[in-house]
């Protein structure tokens, strides 16, 4: 795989070279100092995935990712030093085109470092993903269904996520009279920043899902591991290690189909933008056993992967914009509310 980095951090640039170029598939073909020289370069040689800092001189990580993805979108992994104080800036990022964020690997530790392992470990699921094969689209399904009643709203979601989730979020009231539970692929270590910055965006509380909790009305849950949530036969959030080999941690399809076999009443599934395939089996079953299925269409969807399998499968009863998708969950809460 064809690899840039941007960093103004020649010691950074360093380990991170370092790192990506320690299997043979993989070599680095350009690197940046700052986010304008990114898109300039990107302009001339698109790589496969670009590793993007944040923080940088003339032009941050934050615009150079938005304009990428305007002009020549590729895969982009967020490496950062810290979360703290850039919460919102890594969010958005994510929100509008980045597939994940990782922390900058220690400079000076043993090649056995942890996080060098985890960069190599994403970098290898990134370069699965871009090497799926891309089927044709069909059109999209003009059928439509009968709201009814809900008490669980489940929402997949990957690359592009946040910005959805942000924007669905907002417009829902405080008393929404369910509960609401968000698998989205992002990071172990950068969940609670997540979940922090998904409050400053609604009215609703939401709350990392801990093992043991049992769903409540009016709270948005948010997968908190690397291991995959699941609901139990008796309405209990619990993390699990298997199936190992999915390409991403918590899996959208382990959550799904857990719902399929333990979730008595047929409510709402939501797939999202996101890069791949993850969800889409899981939202077939569900639509099978009567739920009202939803996937993201393509012109609002950041990266038109997740949600283009689900239709293909036939797995959503609707393809709806981000707005539609709002609207359609507020007519659910308003059917539940009389």
């Amino acid at each position: 795989m064809r690899i840039a980095i941007v960093n103004d951090s020649q010691l950074e640039i360093e380990v991170l070279k370092k790192i990506s170029t320690s299997t043979l598939e993989h070599k680095v073909v350009w690197i940046a100092r700052n986010g304008e020289e990114a898109v300039r370069k990107c302009r001339e040689d698109k790589p496969d995935l670009i590793l993007m800092n944040m923080m940088m001189p003339v032009m941050d990580g934050l615009a150079a990712t938005k304009q990428i993805m305007k002009e020549n979108p590729c895969a982009i992994l967020i490496v950062t030093s810290s979360l703290k104080g850039k919460e919102g800036m890594i969010f958005e990022a994510m929100g509008s085109g980045a597939i994940d964020v990782i922390s900058t690997p220690v400079v000076g530790l043993s090649q056995n470092n942890t996080n060098d392992n985890e960069l190599i470990k994403k970098i290898s699921i990134i370069s699965k993903l871009i090497n799926q094969t891309k089927e044709d689209t069909k059109q999209p399904s003009s059928k439509s269904s009968i709201l009814t009643t809900t008490s669980l709203i489940a929402i997949g979601s990957s690359t592009g996520g946040p910005k959805v989730l942000a924007k669905i979020l907002s417009a829902l009231p405080k008393e929404i009279n369910t509960s609401i539970i968000i698998i989205q692929h992002v990071d172990s270590q950068f969940a609670t920043g997540f979940v922090t910055w998904l409050n400053e965006q609604t009215k609703l509380d939401v709350v990392i899902a801990k093992e043991g909790m049992k769903p409540e009305l009016n709270v948005v849950y948010v997968a908190g591991t690397n291991d995959h949530l699941i609901l139990t036969s008796d309405r209990t959030f619990k993390y699990v290690e298997e199936p190992k080999n999915f390409h991403y941690r918590p899996s959208v399809d382990v959550f799904f189909d857990s719902l399929a076999r333990n979730w008595l009443t047929k409510d709402i599934a939501i797939l999202l933008t996101g890069m791949g395939a993850d969800g889409a089996n899981g939202l077939l079953t569900l639509k099978k056993m009567g739920w009202y299925t939803i996937a993201q269409d393509e012109a609002t969807s950041i990266v038109y992967g997740m949600p283009k399998a689900a239709f293909e499968l036939d797995a959503a009863i609707e393809i709806l914009s981000t707005e539609k998708i709002t609207e359609a969950i507020i007519r659910f809460i308003n059917t539940r509310r009389n």
